[in-house]
């Protein structure tokens, strides 16, 4: 059973609820202090007892948001999936559940975008930690063979640009339509299958000739 919430906890998810309808409603740039007070029945000073800023609350948004990619990050890489397949489900069931959202409420989802973009530096960290889970699979997928010459830095780097697409959710957005988890699957078998710091040729290409 759930222990229960305090009163400063139900209040901080009660202030949560309201900024998420306000965002929904309208987005967030024109969104202060004293209008999520306002919508909470209290006064700005109170709404400090559980929060000490605004950037504070946005944090707290965005934790809710991103909880659930998290929850599936933490799962995928703590499972006895072999690297190739926990890749897979690493990156595909976190957009399954994106998509899922932009499906449900296109408009609602572009607005989170929005307050995403405005405030990067207070979600830069979920960012880092999907970087870090990444390379832990990476580093297994190495020491099964893959990714020879490679650095896990580099082939990190190189991984994260071959499926931008479906972790990038402002990329994503514009051509939601035309991803899944399909194409996900088969860039995935394409990284496993090639990436290497092996030159095949496209490096030695020193100009274009006429044919």
């Amino acid at each position: 059973m759930p222990r229960p919430k305090s009163d400063i906890e139900a209040g901080r998810e009660h202030l949560i609820d309201l900024v998420i309808a306000l965002i929904d409603e309208r987005g967030s740039t024109a969104l202060t202090v004293a209008e999520v007070a306002a919508r909470a029945n209290m006064s700005p000073a109170n709404l400090y007892r559980y929060f000490d800023s605004k950037e504070a609350l946005i944090e707290a948004v965005a934790g809710r948001w991103f909880q659930p990619k998290l929850d599936i990050m933490e799962q995928v890489v703590a499972s006895d999936l072999p690297p190739r397949r926990k890749m897979f489900e690493f990156f595909a069931r976190r957009f399954a559940l994106m998509k899922a959202e932009w499906e449900e409420d296109p408009v609602a989802f572009a607005l989170h975008v929005e307050l995403g973009k405005e405030h990067f530096e207070l979600i830069r960290s979920y960012v880092d930690l999907g970087d870090h889970y990444l390379a832990e699979i990476i580093g297994e997928a190495m020491g099964e063979g893959f990714f020879s010459g490679l650095s896990v830095d580099e082939a990190l780097s190189l991984v994260n640009q071959m499926v931008s697409v479906y972790v990038n959710i402002a990329a994503m957005e514009m051509i939601m339509p035309r991803l899944s988890t399909d194409k996900l699957a088969r860039i995935v078998d394409a990284v496993f299958d090639g990436l290497s710091a092996q030159d095949r040729g496209a490096k030695a290409v020193s100009g274009l000739r006429a044919a």
